[in-house]
């Protein structure tokens, strides 16, 4: 969400700006790092497409993915962060011409991330943590409800449904039982990176729980906390 990257504009010393496609790609230094940075809009051809024009247009050596995302795990809480190692298409489904999940052509049902980066990230993501308090006050976290934020290393499921019903949640943690999260990006932005070679990360800070709770405050909690959580993990993993 636009709310999400506002955080990072306030720090991003830009030294141009380019609008393709709707989206305005920002570049310049963020804790003294090149960077692009882009708000890649809903869903997973928004995000493949934005992929595609960052390899392609700006030639990026790696791309971080930050965002947030829905609980599936009964270990994940609101406020935990989430670091992807496989993703998946939760609504990918070829069969029976191929497997449930898999993507046609490329007999893959599971995009993997770079392990090194991910370690990378867990250790970003742990000194955040240990200076949270630099970044968010202790009433915003009393208001969403925080307490002790977890880091996990684990898999994401990705599809074009906002998802807000226990019963939804529970099919997909039934197909897919070990994914931590779900939401509308991470595996189409893991796909297009696959077929580029280029390393991607998928961080997402959960938001929800994936039920009829999902909605409430959502925007609020992308603004104030999401946005947070992505400047703190960026600045420990960029410096």
């Amino acid at each position: 969400m636009p709310e999400e990257i506002q955080a990072i504009q306030v720090l991003f010393q830009i030294e141009k700006k380019v609008v393709k496609g709707m989206r305005t790609y920002y570049q310049g230094r963020l804790f003294d790092k090149k960077v692009i940075l882009v708000f890649s809009r809903w869903g997973k051809v928004a995000s493949a497409t934005t992929a595609t024009q960052l390899i392609n247009d700006f030639e990026v050596s790696e791309i971080i993915f930050t965002g947030v995302a829905g609980g599936l795990q009964p270990d994940v809480f609101v406020g935990d962060i989430v670091i992807g190692k496989n993703l998946y298409q939760h609504d990918m489904d070829g069969s029976p011409i191929v497997k449930t999940f898999e993507v046609p052509l490329l007999g893959k049902s599971a995009f993997t991330t770079d392990s090194k980066k991910r370690d990378r990230l867990a250790e970003a993501s742990h000194l955040f943590l240990q200076h949270k308090n630099k970044f968010l006050s202790k009433e915003q976290f009393v208001n969403f409800q925080i307490k002790e934020p977890n880091i996990h290393i684990g898999d994401i499921a990705s599809g074009d449904q906002f998802i807000s019903s226990s019963k939804k949640s529970d099919e997909i943690l039934a197909a897919l039982p070990t994914v931590k999260c779900v939401e509308m990006e991470g595996a189409a932005v893991a796909q297009v990176c696959y077929e580029y070679k280029v390393p991607f990360s998928i961080i997402r800070t959960i938001s929800d729980n994936a039920n009829h709770n999902a909605h409430i405050d959502f925007p609020k909690f992308a603004k104030e906390i999401a946005s947070q959580y992505a400047l703190g993990i960026l600045k420990h993993y960029l410096s």
